[in-house]
């Protein structure tokens, strides 16, 4: 159970108003994640550049990179908000979340979400030699930073207990017709 409750688009005045109806706009839905950081603008604000980076980042990883790289982010930090909304896209694009199939740099990028995910203050050399020889530092930076926004959004959703948005019920782990 969220330990904030989500604001309504109708209970929802001025800035907080402006903010829900532009998310809507913008993303067609507003999230339970979005709704409760509706409360305070300039956070939803703060965590909706997440989309800009996402952009960036997908420029150069392309699509399916990208959502395994914030899906190992997620499924790393234990956020069902997360890890599910990311377990239904690979869904939708034809993959099995519980049984992927990467190839060396997809494998790259997962790993790396996965050392982001511990959110320690170090990733290994090792692993940051191998991303230095497939990317150059501007994209290690974009995707460094979409991966702290990844784990920032992460953290709020797990802090907060955001609940899973009904729409992803049937795509969360286990659940029935979308694997174990």
């Amino acid at each position: 159970m969220a330990r904030i409750d989500p604001i309504d688009l109708e209970e929802a005045r001025g800035q907080k108003r402006d903010a829900l109806e532009h998310i809507i706009a913008t993303h067609g839905r507003a999230t339970n994640m979005k709704r409760t950081l509706a409360r305070s603008p300039v956070a939803l604000r703060s965590l909706m550049t997440w989309y800009d980076l996402r952009e960036e980042v997908a420029s150069f990883l392309g699509e399916r990179a990208t959502v395994l790289f914030a899906h190992s982010i997620s499924v790393g930090t234990d956020c069902l908000v997360c890890s599910t909304f990311f377990r239904r896209l690979l869904i939708d694009a034809g993959d099995d979340p519980d049984d992927l199939t990467l190839d060396e740099r997809e494998r790259l990028v997962v790993e790396y979400g996965r050392q982001l995910a511990q959110v320690t203050d170090s990733v290994s050399d090792e692993l940051f030699d191998r991303l230095a020889g497939v990317f150059d530092s501007d994209q290690i930076v974009s995707l460094t930073a979409f991966g702290g926004l990844m784990v920032a959004t992460n953290l709020f959703n797990n802090a907060l207990r955001v609940d899973l948005d009904e729409y992803l019920w049937s795509f969360r782990k286990g659940a029935e017709g979308h694997g174990s």
